[in-house]
């Protein structure tokens, strides 16, 4: 195991015993342990295990360097093992509704039996849980509120999620004999924020060996239906799959049906209609075929042979005097109307990005050092890399104070001047926003970086006219570059804090403060819906990874999908200017 992952299993095990009621010095050891070890270079850790000399590390003692030696020599811990074995699986699941820590659970479990978020709910319809100590009625319906939203939060998965698990599925079907055209179709192709199900399309004269392989794939947990020109089976992953097999000739037409959206689809038709044709997932046809094929040409999945050919979704757009319209717009919000008019934006591609902003290192919460994060940014080919740690009053994220925020200024400094990497390191913050709205850090200390980010992250419930004043007040000081994940939502976890996002955006535009897309995959903050309108009035946004680990860099590939969505070009994201162009702007933004 790595560093992070054997971080994270200290980290449970500290839950699993708080879930226990075990002593509290016994569960803020695994804590620490799981905080220290992340502040560790993963050779010395590598280097400690393998010389025995882990319990020289400050904080760590020998029961606890025990457990790490083994997790890193073997990938598994039979004390964790045990341990989570002994704690009901209900204890478990019920700390991920919002509000409810181990301190909690346990308490519901010793005063009132509660071992599953099925009794919790009847606890919470009973009001048993109001009249608790330290519970009360608002407590209770925010317990209601979250067992609400992870009902419905279950029933779809993040994009990255989806995915990844689709990635594997297409890559095959593509490979396949007999396979002439394969596509991920539906929400995840038209980039949506999270995905219910995943779609593929193949276009095949030969269906029967392409449902045989897609069946009995590993991953398949269940097999929900198959046909000779259909399938849906259950991933491990809890995905369902659905596989639709078309002839090459009805391929266009079928893709463009199954990507959508709804009303993009409807739209679509009734132009169609417009122009004398009669348009379906069987073809586009002439208005006295409006009916399509026959039954029987339905049953053999024939598009007919009065259908117009297309051999690209570009065709069957021109057909109807369109030029092509990109999945990720075609939401029926005026992408025909534009495309009509030739208004349709140049989107920003992947390709358009040369630096990222807003990215963590392990002098806060961050997973890899200064120069790991930068090396990392070099191999990807960006031109630079901001670093924002958080600020002080972030204790659970250990927050840097002014002393250790200079000393990482310092350390910038001179890693640009050493020219070990191509890539140029900007310095930064992600300074909390204050419940007041006033910042974590003084304008002293703000005007010695190159650039700063502002966020919210505490006092989620605040009113609405409150938390948006907070934000304008915090956009309103000097020094600020950005601002961080306007609504705090965590997709399919927590809702977005009530806030004016129209006001907020106009201060930004007001006070020239970028507001960032941040690309996080739980984040996606701020929404599509919004880009649109904001860039149209001249509101500039960042797309940002908020990178806790190499890895999460290429988060900003996930943004670029966003941003696509949202209708947003290259000139309206600042990420794609070049060095010079972006040190010219965030020093005049200083001054």
């Amino acid at each position: 195991m790595n560093k992070t992952e054997i971080a994270a299993v200290l980290n449970d095990i500290g839950t699993l015993l708080e879930l226990k009621g075990e002593n509290p010095f016994k569960i803020r050891a695994y804590q620490a342990g799981s905080r220290l070890l992340e502040g560790l270079g993963e050779d010395e850790i590598a280097q400690r295990v393998e010389a025995g000399t882990l319990e020289e590390v400050k904080g760590i003692g020998e029961a606890l360097a025990q457990k790490i030696s083994e997790l890193h020599r073997t990938g598994r811990l039979e004390f964790f093992e045990k341990l989570r074995a002994s704690v009901p699986e209900g204890l478990v699941e019920m700390l991920s509704i919002p509000g409810l820590g181990a301190k909690k659970v346990r308490a519901l479990q010793d005063k009132l039996g509660v071992d599953s978020i099925a009794k919790l709910r009847a606890a919470c319809a009973e009001n048993r849980v109001a009249a608790l100590d330290g519970f009360g009625e608002k407590s209770q319906e925010k317990i209601l509120a979250g067992i609400r939203n992870r009902e419905a939060y279950g029933k779809r998965h993040l994009w990255i999620r989806a995915s990844e698990a689709g990635a594997p599925i297409l890559a095959g079907l593509r490979k396949l004999p007999g396979v002439q055209q394969a596509e991920s179709c539906g929400s995840l192709r038209r980039r949506m924020e999270t995905v219910g199900d995943l779609d593929f399309l193949v276009a095949t004269t030969e269906p029967a060996p392409v449902v045989e392989w897609f069946v009995t794939q590993p991953e398949v947990q269940e097999i929900t239906a198959r046909g000779e020109s259909k399938a849906s089976v259950r991933l491990q992953s809890g995905l369902q799959a659905d596989l639709r097999l078309v002839p090459p000739e009805q391929f266009v037409f079928t893709l463009h049906h199954l990507t959508g959206s709804k009303d993009h689809n409807v739209q679509m038709r009734q132009r169609a209609l417009a122009r004398g044709f009669s348009m379906s997932e069987w073809g586009l046809f002439p208005a006295e075929e409006k009916h399509g094929p026959t039954a029987e040409a339905k049953k053999q999945g024939a598009a007919g042979p009065k259908s117009l050919k297309a051999k690209t979704e570009a065709d069957l757009f021109q057909a109807l005097g369109l030029p092509f319209i990109p999945p990720e717009l075609r939401e029926g919000l005026g992408e025909i109307e534009a495309a009509e008019a030739g208004k349709l934006p140049r989107l920003v591609e992947v390709e358009d990005i040369r630096g990222v902003f807003h990215n963590h290192t392990t002098s806060s919460d961050g997973h890899n050092t200064l120069e790991e994060m930068t090396a990392a940014a070099e191999a990807l080919g960006l031109d630079y890399l901001g670093i924002a740690d958080h600020s002080k009053t972030s204790v659970q994220a250990r927050g840097l104070d002014e002393a250790r925020l200079e000393q990482q200024i310092e350390a910038i400094r001179k890693l640009n001047e050493s020219k070990r990497f191509k890539t140029h390191v900007f310095s930064g913050t992600e300074c909390d926003i204050l419940p007041d709205g006033k910042l974590d850090f003084s304008k002293t200390t703000l005007a010695q970086l190159d650039y700063v980010v502002v966020s919210v992250h505490s006092s989620f419930r605040q009113e609405h006219d409150v938390m948006t004043k907070r934000i304008i007040r915090a956009i309103e000081q000097p020094h600020v570059t950005m601002l961080g994940h306007l609504t705090g939502r965590l997709l399919l976890e927590r809702e977005a804090y009530d806030v004016d996002v129209d006001k907020v955006i106009d201060a930004a535009i007001a006070h020239g403060v970028i507001i960032e897309l941040n690309a996080s995959p739980m984040r996606l903050d701020m929404d599509w819906r919004h880009w649109r309108k904001a860039a149209e009035k001249g509101l500039l946004t960042s797309i940002n990874p908020d990178a806790h680990r190499i890895a999460q860099l290429e988060f900003f590939r996930l943004g670029v999908g966003v941003a696509r969505k949202g209708w947003l070009t290259k000139e309206q994201v600042f990420t794609t200017r070049p060095l010079a162009a972006v040190k010219k702007w965030l020093a005049a933004r200083g001054k």
